[in-house]
């Protein structure tokens, strides 16, 4: 039975899409201090450094030196950010052309009329 406490904690997956969606609102490079006043969760100082720590590390956030720190910024929106692990998963996968032909035939019928307009778009783009 789980208790009070495993009740109230939320998925450590929303919690770093919470902390991405207050850097890309931002604009600008923040400070662990200012991400955890921004989120207003309570969090403990060093879990928000944490988090922000093993963002940068696996390469989703940048940081520059401030004081006695530093602040993150997003390297790519959320667009990129998702886009990213898309083809990271492709690549992993030795049978791309069947990954790529269940990906197409599991889009709706807008996303696939977006995704051929997109390819032909590339396609006039590097003639």
């Amino acid at each position: 039975m789980a208790g009070k406490g495993q009740d109230e904690r939320r998925p450590h997956g929303e919690l770093v899409a919470d902390v991405l969606a207050v850097l890309w609102e931002s604009g600008r490079p923040m400070t662990a201090h200012e991400v955890n006043a921004a989120l207003d969760k309570g969090l403990a100082r060093t879990t928000m450094a944490t988090i922000l720590t093993r963002l940068y590390e696996k390469g989703t956030l940048r940081r520059v030196p401030v004081a006695r720190g530093f602040a993150y910024e997003p390297v790519e929106d959320a667009a990129g950010l998702v886009a990213g692990r898309m083809r990271r998963e492709l690549e992993s996968e030795p049978q791309r052309d069947l990954v790529l032909k269940r990906f197409v035939s599991s889009l709706s019928e807008t996303d696939e009329e977006t995704l051929r307009r997109l390819l032909l778009e590339a396609e006039g783009g590097s003639a």
